[in-house]
């Protein structure tokens, strides 16, 4: 299905995921990728070599059609396209920890050289909503920076985590672009210019994400799961012992629809059908793959896709032939139908099987001995299940806990649970001894985030002698705030923090809301307002109260930021509400905050002093250079020699003081995310234009070094909204 139309073995290693073709004259596709020692690689095989005038790009003494662009620091993130589309030729952008370079190749001269405070890790390059111009858009530290052309900051916001991987991706169909954001803390969010509009939690770090067709997307998480999402729904989904290095959609049987392009840390390249995700195409390379790209490499007005090795090795590959394609599609036609034929087949017979062994076994054994043995359970046998907090004991933490039980006295063997990020490898299996069994189970649950679950059981039921059971299979939904337990209310451990809105909905209403994302005793009653529940969390003990007045006023207390947050997307979420102001304090990590600010700014300081040293430093290097030349062309060694000596130890201070450089960024980094994870969590207490507002004016009161400013805002939001 696919043709390997070239192969290149260039001579310089290649990091992972930093490949990209750009036409960087506006005529020639050129493969760029980042190498070793802070270099990027430009492989031109179209012109003849010509000598750079930039003290930026060098000719490779290793191959006569690759040229070197000195970036001086680790590379961290690459990609090429339009950046400026007077220009007429695509831009090469490349970043590292601190900075982010446009360059314009052909010309050999920057376009722009940004701070980026926040660290480049991902990049991504075009338009964004309403936002005419295209954008280079990084994600680092909890933080996405946009930037055109010029170099201005056109676009910024926060995340919840740090960022991973981007793209770019008509998400809700409406013919402008979405940001697609993958982050550290498993969860992929969309976002329309600032506005987050939809959120998926997975399972891993999210490393990979590709626009397909449409609203679909390809995503990869650093645990070797692949698979494909439709605008919130996840369509498939597979797991590999090896980690996914890139992903790329690309037709390969040119019938329209893009496949899911995949390359293995272990050298395999495979294409998937964005539907079922069944394997359509394959190859292997020597090597891990370092990226997955496309573009007419041989300027023969055909599109390939082309796969690149962590070792050099470059394949170009093709769609088949129009001939081929007819028979190829047919031929796929045919292999589907009879591999749904097969499996078919291959269930039927084993049901058979199954039915000839009971046979046997019913006319050898007496009626009620083969009813056990075979697991033959009365017809009218239930299954009843139902979720409860248990508070723990002194040899138990407190847990959710989720009981199955039949109906009459047969006995459940085992218990399979499939369910996302509560379970190490996606799956828990109960098998009790068969000394233990009996007609209900206790299966204790802890989830580490406050998002519902779907858990998937299948629970064996039969006799204790049975040999075959009946599998029953249902689907029960974990509330979203499962670990948090109905207490009595406690003055002495009030919650400091409070969130402070007013809703159009009835306390009726409002209860429906509680009896959905909490675990409540059956026997509780909510009356008319105005009433007040309490929680307590089963994780750290931590107490929630949740107030309504007839008004229509509420009152969340607590402590913790995160859960008030949550509490009010799920609210927002539940009532359909488009916009929500409201009022906040949290003091004690408000006063966190504060001192968190602090550093930053003792940290800004000696990088100021730092890097002042540094010039005075590089200064007094020159000049003992040359007082040492002098020495030597005067033939006064005594002299000579101690110039050199001074500049030895210069050397050194100047060692200790990159040392000092570089704990001092890793510290600041640090900070910065947490600065900017408070205002991201400080929007996510708003919803709609409210919360844009929120995280826009606490970011200018930062750059204006406005602290109480920035409190005020967290507190009651802006003027405007």
């Amino acid at each position: 299905m696919m043709l390997p139309v070239f192969t290149l073995k260039l001579r310089h290693k290649i990091s992972p995921r930093m490949v990209a073709v750009g036409r960087y004259d506006g005529i020639h596709p050129c493969l760029a990728a980042a190498t070793q020692a802070g270099k990027v690689f430009i492989h031109n095989p179209h012109t003849q070599y010509q000598p750079f005038r930039a003290s930026r790009v060098f000719h490779s003494p290793l191959e006569s059609d690759v040229s070197l662009l000195n970036i001086n620091q680790e590379v961290s993130c690459l990609t090429a396209g339009k950046l400026n589309p007077d220009l007429g030729c695509d831009a090469l952008l490349v970043g590292t920890r601190t900075n982010l370079l446009a360059y314009d190749v052909y010309n050999n001269s920057d376009l722009f050289y940004r701070e980026v405070a926040d660290g480049a890790n991902a990049i991504v390059l075009g338009t964004l909503g309403d936002i005419a111009a295209p954008l280079a858009i990084v994600g680092g530290n909890c933080s996405l920076q946009g930037f055109d052309h010029e170099g201005n900051d056109l676009f910024w916001t926060v995340t919840g985590d740090n960022v991973h991987s981007l793209a770019l991706c008509d998400f809700d169909g409406d013919g402008k672009k979405e940001l697609l954001v993958g982050s550290e803390d498993f969860d992929i969010r969309v976002f329309k210019e600032d506005e987050i509009v939809a959120e998926m939690t997975e399972t891993e770090i999210i490393t990979s994400l590709c626009p397909m067709n449409g609203s679909r997307f390809g995503y990869a998480l650093s645990n070797g799961t692949v698979g494909v999402y439709d605008k919130t729904a996840r369509y498939w989904r597979i797991k590999s012992k090896n980690h996914a290095m890139s992903i790329h959609s690309f037709d390969l049987n040119c019938d329209g629809v893009c496949e899911l392009i995949t390359g293995w840390s272990n050298g395999k390249v495979d294409a998937r059908s964005d539907r079922t995700g069944e394997v359509i195409f394959k190859d292997n390379f020597s090597s891990a793959i370092a990226g997955v790209v496309e573009g007419d490499y041989q300027m023969d007005g055909h599109i390939q896709l082309i796969c690149c090795s962590v070792d050099g090795e470059i394949r170009g590959y093709l769609p088949g032939t129009t001939e081929m394609r007819g028979t190829l599609m047919d031929t796929s036609v045919e292999q589907d139908l009879i591999r749904d034929l097969s499996q078919k087949k291959q269930n039927l017979l084993l049901e058979l099987h199954n039915y000839k062994e009971n046979a046997k076994a019913e006319l050898s054994s007496p009626l009620n001995e083969a009813d056990g043995q075979r697991g033959v359970i009365p017809a009218n046998t239930k299954l009843h299940t139902a979720l409860s907090v248990n508070l723990g004991n002194k040899t138990q933490a407190a847990h959710a806990e989720l009981c199955i039980s039949t109906s009459n006295d047969a006995v459940i063997r085992a218990v399979l649970i499939f369910a996302e990020g509560i379970f190490v490898g996606e799956s828990h299996v109960v098998h009790p001894s068969i000394h233990n069994v009996s007609s209900s189970i206790r299966i204790p649950m802890t989830p580490p985030k406050d998002v519902p679950v779907d858990l998937h059981l299948k629970v064996f039921v039969g006799y204790r002698s049975s040999t075959q059971f009946h599998v029953f299979e249902l689907t029960k939904q974990l509330p979203r705030f499962t670990m948090y337990a109905l207490s009595s209310p406690d003055s002495a451990t009030e919650p400091l923090g409070y969130v402070n809105f007013v809703i159009a909905e009835r306390a009726q209403r409002i209860a429906m809301w509680l009896n959905q994302n909490f675990l409540l005793p059956e026997d509780t009653t909510i009356q008319n307002a105005p009433f007040q529940v309490c929680f307590m969390s089963l994780r750290n003990g931590g107490q929630l109260y949740i107030q309504i007045k007839p008004s229509g006023e509420i009152t969340v207390n607590t402590d913790d930021i995160d859960l008030a947050g949550d509490i009010i997307q799920s609210m927002a979420s539940f009532f359909a509400i488009e916009d929500l102001q409201v009022e906040a304090d949290f003091p004690v990590y408000f006063e966190e905050l504060r001192k968190v600010l602090v550093k930053v700014d003792e940290y800004h300081s000696v990088h100021q002093k730092l890097s002042a040293d540094m010039a005075d430093n590089s200064n007094l290097i020159r000049s003992l250079l040359v007082r040492a030349e002098d020495a030597r062309l005067m033939r006064d060694m005594k002299t000579m020699k101690n110039r050199y000596m001074e500049l030895y130890d210069l050397n050194k201070d100047l060692l200790n003081g990159y040392k000092i450089r570089c704990n001092n960024h890793t510290e600041l980094l640090g900070n910065l995310k947490a600065v900017n994870q408070a205002i991201q969590k400080a929007g996510r207490l708003r919803v709609g234009k409210p919360k844009n507002q929120v995280i826009t004016a606490c970011r200018d009161a930062i750059r204006s070094n406005n602290i109480n400013t920035l409190f005020r805002i967290m507190r009651v939001g802006t003027a405007a909204s």
